[in-house]
C-alpha cells in the first residue's frame, strides 16, 4: 500500500499547486480535542484516569478538472500522568482508556470526482451506513481510517453504488510501535478486503441497502486464544429504514461465514428492529439488536463479529461488549432524545442477554449532553456517563466510565 500512498501524496501535491478551478477552494483542517475520561471497574484493576489531548491538522485542496488531494495528520498526547492503560503504555494495574500516544498520517488521499461518482486512492475514512459493520470509530482519539481504494457511483440521485478495496485498516491502537499490542489490538490490520453496498431511496417511505462485505484479516484474532485470521469472514445483508405515519423505523438482516484463510467454520446471523416516535418534545426510540451464536461446529467463539465497526455507537458506552461473546448478544433498548438549554439531552437503557439459552448479562444506563459554548465559534463541551451494572455469573464486570471533552474545530 505505501506505493498507493505516494501515489495519492503526488496527485494531492499536483492539485495543491493547480490554479484553483470550478468554484473550489483549498481549506485549512484544524482541529483539538481535549478529553478527560475517568473508568471504575469492579476487580483487581485500580481505576483509571486519562487527560489526552488529540490535535489535527490537514489541508484539502483546491478541485483541479475534478481532482482533489487531502493530507491530515493526528497527534494523541497524555497531559499528566499516565493513571490508565492505553494498550502500549504498560501500565497494565489500571483499567483500560484506548487512545496511546502517537503521530500518524490520518489519511492521505488522492480523488477524481466525475458526473455519475468519485473515485478515491490512499488512506482514508469509510463509513458505510449507520457504522455498524464498517466505520472510522471517531470517539477514540485516534480515528480508524483505511488504506485502499474506494470508488462511488451514482447512476441516478437516489441510487448509489460504492466498492471498496482494502490492503490496510490503521486502527485505534496504532501508530505502530515497539508496544503495539497484537493478536486482539494490532496497530494495523493487515490482509485485502472487499466490501461491496448498493443503496436506493426510494422515498421517505423507505431507503433500502443490500451489501456484501468480504474481510480478509490475517493478523488478528478474536480472542487472545484464538487463532490468528478467525475475524476473517463474508457478511451479506440487507438494510431498511424509513417513516411510516411520523414513525421512523429500521429493519435489517445480515449472515456471516467464514472466508478462505480462516481455521474456523463460522455460521451465524444479524437482526435488527427499531421504531422511533417523536412525543411531548422527545424522540423516543425502542429496539433490539441480535448478534446470533455461531451455528458451526467446533469449539470456541464463532459469534456473529463486527470487527471494523464503530463500536462504541452500540450495546452501550461503557464497551463491555466490544467482542461477541461465544452464546451471542440480545441487546434490548430504548433511547431518549430532546433539546435542553441550547444542547442536546440523550437518555438510554441496554438490558444485555444471550442469544442462545437467554442468560442474563446485565443492563446498561447512557446519560450525554452536549452543546455548542455560547459567544466561542467551534466550540462544543460534552459531558457523558456510562454505568453497566453485570448479572451474577455473566462473566462480566461492573463498569463505571465518565467523560468530559471540550472541542474545537475549524
Amino acid at each position: 500500500m505505501r506505493a498507493a500512498l505516494l501515489v495519492a501524496l503526488s496527485a494531492a501535491t499536483a492539485a495543491a499547486v493547480a490554479t484553483p478551478a470550478e468554484g473550489s477552494e483549498g481549506r485549512l483542517i484544524l482541529d483539538a480535542r481535549y478529553r478527560f475520561e475517568h473508568v471504575e471497574q469492579d476487580g483487581p484493576l485500580q481505576n483509571a484516569s486519562a487527560h489526552t489531548l488529540r490535535t489535527r491538522l490537514g489541508y484539502m485542496t483546491a478541485t483541479w478538472h475534478g481532482l482533489s488531494g487531502l493530507l491530515e495528520v493526528d497527534d494523541v498526547r497524555p497531559l499528566g500522568a499516565d493513571h490508565y492503560n492505553d494498550t502500549r503504555n504498560r501500565q497494565g494495574a489500571y483499567a483500560t482508556v484506548a487512545d496511546p500516544q502517537g503521530t500518524s498520517v490520518n489519511q492521505l488521499l488522492a480523488r477524481s470526482r466525475f458526473a455519475k461518482g468519485s473515485v478515491t486512492a490512499g488512506r482514508q475514512r469509510i463509513n458505510l451506513d449507520n457504522q455498524r459493520f464498517v466505520g472510522g470509530v471517531g470517539w477514540r482519539q485516534n480515528e480508524q481510517t483505511y488504506d485502499g481504494g474506494v470508488v462511488e457511483f451514482k447512476p441516478t440521485p437516489a441510487s448509489t453504488l460504492t466498492y471498496a478495496y482494502i490492503d490496510n485498516i490503521d486502527t485505534v491502537f496504532g501508530p505502530d510501535g515497539p508496544a503495539t499490542p497484537g493478536r486482539t489490538a494490532p496497530a494495523d490490520i493487515e490482509g485485502h478486503s472487499h466490501l461491496v453496498n448498493a443503496r436506493h431511496v426510494f422515498g421517505t417511505s423507505l431507503t433500502m441497502a443490500a451489501y456484501h462485505y468480504r474481510l480478509g484479516l490475517d493478523n488478528i484474532a478474536v480472542n487472545a486464544t484464538a487463532p490468528l485470521g478467525t475475524l476473517s469472514s463474508r457478511t451479506t445483508g440487507v438494510r431498511m429504514q424509513g417513516v411510516l405515519g411520523g414513525t421512523a423505523y429500521t429493519l435489517e438482516h445480515a449472515w456471516q461465514s467464514s472466508l478462505a484463510g480462516n481455521p474456523w467454520h463460522l455460521d451465524s446471523r444479524y437482526r435488527l428492529i427499531e421504531a422511533g416516535h417523536p412525543w411531548a418534545g422527545t424522540q423516543w426510540t425502542l429496539g433490539q439488536e441480535v448478534l446470533g451464536a455461531g451455528r458451526g461446529p467446533g469449539a470456541g467463539n464463532r459469534a456473529f463479529q463486527t470487527p471494523l465497526a464503530t463500536k462504541h455507537a452500540f450495546q452501550g458506552w461503557a464497551d463491555v461488549f466490544l467482542t461477541t461473546p461465544a452464546d451471542g448478544l440480545r441487546d434490548a433498548y430504548f433511547t431518549a432524545n430532546r433539546p435542553v438549554a441550547g444542547g442536546k439531552l440523550q437518555v438510554a437503557y441496554h438490558d444485555f442477554r444471550s442469544d442462545r439459552g437467554g442468560r442474563r448479562f446485565g443492563n446498561e444506563w447512557d446519560a450525554a449532553y452536549s452543546r455548542a459554548i455560547p459567544a466561542a465559534t467551534g466550540w462544543v463541551a460534552t459531558l457523558k456517563y456510562a454505568a453497566y451494572e453485570s448479572a451474577p455469573g455473566s462473566g462480566t464486570t461492573d463498569t463505571r466510565k465518565f467523560w468530559l471533552q471540550v472541542q474545537y474545530t475549524r
